[in-house]
């Protein structure tokens, strides 16, 4: 499928401009949901054990949902499905700021997480459509920068909110910004082709869809054991027996679809495979900072004052990301997730240590922030980029969003079991032997950005 044509300078910055905004509206309320639990407590008289269910429906539906939309990107054009996903966004926090129980808000949170599925590979594939190769990777390290920074703002803007207003502002400003994006992107994102009109004659793959969507949801709840506490049965090792049956059954059912949900193409490509796992990785790397702040704790920091400790790294993240994005073409995929992993395998080992002071505990997050910044932000999703056609991009992408999905629940939950068993350091050692593993499997990544033969293709 070829791509569209690359627009003027003027048209590009309009779709940059609609493609942040949205990005940056679908990771803000991930980042809202810690403010607001005490209101929603509050409100709706629930438990904790109630209220952790408005973050794991979020994020069961965004992970089962990001390669349908992403495949309904490659079919039916970007343009659609992205502005689809940004209505349904807005529509979803509508409905949770009229919620008058808390099966209204899990409704709404469904609704976000199924259209938050599709905004980032969705808004990646954009860029490999509108722009050169050679400036996909800064634009991409754009894009991470505003997940980052949203996760900045986030928590201080719902703060803010809470202090002047009801809660349920928070979700209402979610629909002027929507407004405009569906308002600008309707004018500047490009239209879908007559190739993705041909595409969107053939017949959709239902049972692939099916049974990834199966595939996931058990991944997710055999990690997190969510039905395990609500039913009080020991449901997770009968989970991932399902994933071990199904997953072989997907692969079958792929290779000898007409037109497969996702193609096996995506799999064989080396580059790719290598990619896919050092985006689990990431993952990994993203799960280890939420324990950050009960490390701090450990410290004789206020329980209230911890999550500062994040905002130095999350800025860290941000800028590293946009400098990756900058001199990726320049340094190549091999030497960026060596400087990134290496990073974050120095900063988790020094967390790991233990009695450290206090002075390297804030030496470490630094590190880590500027280790993340490179391995959660554009460079994976660029390198996805240069390896695969442009009818394979948005699928493609929505690859690298399960892989980090899974890869932040898996760290979740183990170093969780780790820190429970024995403690927060031993847990910390852990994530450093998975960086160091990460680091060796970026050796396999070739040196250069581009494969040869596409260096300067569109």
């Amino acid at each position: 499928m070829a791509s569209v044509a690359v627009p003027e300078t003027d048209t590009r910055r309009a779709i940059m401009t609609v493609l942040f905004v949205g990005v940056f509206m679908s990771a803000l309320d991930s980042a809202i949901i810690g403010p607001i639990v005490p209101a929603l407590r509050a409100a709706f008289a629930i438990d904790n054990t109630q209220v952790v269910l408005v973050s794991i429906i979020f994020t069961l539906f965004s992970l089962s949902s990001t390669t349908l939309m992403a495949s309904l990107s490659d079919r039916y054009g970007r343009r659609n499905v992205y502005l689809l996903n940004v209505f349904g966004f807005a529509l979803g926090s509508l409905i949770i700021a009229l919620s008058h129980d808390l099966t209204m808000v899990l409704i709404g949170r469904a609704l976000q997480g199924v259209c938050a599925g599709g905004i980032t590979p969705t808004a990646s594939a954009v860029i490999g459509d509108v722009l050169p190769s050679a400036e996909r990777a800064k634009a991409l390290g754009l894009i991470g920068a505003t997940s980052g920074m949203a996760f900045l703002v986030g928590p201080v803007l719902a703060s803010l909110i809470l202090a002047v207003a009801a809660w349920q502002w928070i979700f209402l400003l979610n629909l002027p910004v929507a407004a405009a994006v569906v308002f600008l992107g309707w004018r500047a994102l490009p239209r879908a082709t007559a190739v993705h009109r041909a595409t969107a004659a053939t017949a959709f793959d239902w049972p692939g869809l099916a049974l990834l969507v199966l595939i996931l949801v058990s991944v997710t709840l055999g990690i997190n054991q969510l039905l395990d506490r609500l039913l009080g049965l020991t449901l997770w090792p009968w989970l991932f027996l399902l994933v071990a049956l199904l997953t072989p059954l997907l692969a079958w059912r792929e290779v000898r679809a007409p037109t497969p949900l996702l193609p096996p193409r995506l799999f064989t490509n080396r580059q790719l495979q290598v990619v896919y796992l050092l985006a689990a990785g990431s993952g990994i790397a993203m799960g280890s900072i939420i324990f950050i702040t009960s490390v701090a704790v450990n410290f004789g920091v206020p329980i209230s004052q911890a999550g500062f400790f994040l905002l130095p790294l999350v800025f860290l993240a941000s800028v590293t990301s946009i400098i990756a994005g900058r001199i990726l073409p320049r340094i190549g995929g091999r030497m960026a997730m060596l400087i990134g992993y290496g990073q974050l395998m120095i900063g988790t080992g020094l967390l790991g240590l233990p009695a450290a002071p206090f002075w390297l505990f804030i030496l470490a997050t630094l590190i880590m922030g500027s280790g993340l910044g490179i391995v959660v932000g554009g460079t994976l999703r660029a390198l996805v980029l240069e390896e695969v056609a442009a009818g394979d991009r948005g699928v493609a992408q929505s690859v690298i969003n399960i892989a980090i999905s899974i890869g932040t629940l898996i760290a979740v939950a183990l170093m969780a079991s780790i820190a429970d068993a024995f403690d927060l350091s031993t847990a910390y050692l852990a994530c450093t032997g998975a960086m160091a593993l990460m680091t060796a499997i970026s050796l396999a990544l070739r040196r250069q950005f581009s494969p040869p033969s596409t260096a300067n293709a569109s």
